[in-house]
């Protein structure tokens, strides 16, 4: 097993443990919350305000401060509906409820306000805006909502807007060849590959999402680029088998390893219609996203 294999093993299981990892301490271990805590966040008026307290959350907040912590909470309840549009957040009673200061608050609601989710404005206050406000590719938005009630739609959505950015994707991937890249991508095959042996689904599923996540940002295309956290987060959140990438498997190892193969012959259709494959498990979302025509 290489280097990397071993050290990305090792960050997986770190993380699996409760200890956070190199990069992972913005992130939120959905994984370990129950279904229960992803979806009913509680409202404001509750029966048990101890589970409005962030500080009272720790197994779902671990690695964030208490900034990040309502971030979280408060955005949750904003995309699952608790906090529904045009609801005004006073921050004294939000400082209050949450048991911190004014300037966490303030800062929380700053963070939220530049995802789309409220707004602040004089003699008006701060409110929850329409969800035709948010900014619904912001990749913490993409998590609350793949773990609250819209979650099927979420899947379906992030389902169909893979089938558009990746298969494009691979194909410019292919007119950009780097030996750098090309290993590293080779040595994501070869992690996945041993993770299915050892049965390391967390594993496989790191070094998936940074195959996908390297391949868009080498396409060439900036724009791509820039939707490479979304892509990340979909692979992160997906909660089931919306596509190939979902089910650690001998099919999935073999389609990774086409398209490695073809970016090194620089043999772009090969790529595309291998990330195609891969993609693919739903047949609704061929009927939505068909594939292009051939020239």
């Amino acid at each position: 097993m290489s280097t990397l294999a071993h050290t990305m093993m090792t960050t997986a299981r770190a993380a699996d443990s409760g200890l956070a990892g190199p990069g992972d301490l913005d992130r939120y271990p959905y994984a370990e919350a129950s279904v229960a805590d992803r979806v009913g966040v509680p409202a404001w008026d509750s029966a048990e305000p101890e589970l409005g307290r962030v500080g009272r959350r720790a197994a779902g907040s671990r690695g964030r401060g208490l900034h990040g912590q309502l971030v979280q909470q408060l955005g949750q309840m904003i995309v699952s509906g608790d906090l529904g549009a045009d609801r005004p957040l006073v921050p004294e009673e939000i400082g209050q409820r949450f048991e911190v200061s004014r300037t966490v608050v303030r800062e929380s609601l700053r963070v939220l306000e530049a995802k789309g989710l409220v707004s602040a404005r004089p003699n008006v206050g701060t409110r929850v805006r329409p969800v035709s406000d948010w900014n619904l590719l912001d990749p913490d938005i993409i998590e609350w909502r793949a773990f609250g009630p819209q979650r099927d739609d979420q899947r379906r959505e992030l389902s169909e807007l893979r089938w558009t950015i990746e298969p494009l994707a691979a194909r410019l991937a292919a007119g950009h060849g780097r030996d750098d890249v090309q290993q590293r991508l080779a040595d994501m095959v070869e992690i996945m590959s041993h993770a299915m042996g050892q049965g390391d689904v967390l594993t496989f599923s790191r070094a998936d999402t940074e195959f996908h996540s390297l391949l868009i940002q080498v396409a060439g295309n900036r724009m791509l680029e820039h939707l490479s956290g979304i892509v990340s987060a979909a692979l992160q959140v997906s909660g089931g088998p919306v596509t190939g990438c979902d089910r650690p498997n001998e099919t999935s190892l073999t389609l990774h390893s086409r398209i490695v193969d073809a970016l090194a012959t620089g043999d772009g259709a090969a790529a595309e219609n291998a990330m195609r494959q891969l993609l693919t498990v739903h047949p609704e979302v061929e009927r939505v996203v068909p594939a292009p025509r051939e020239h």
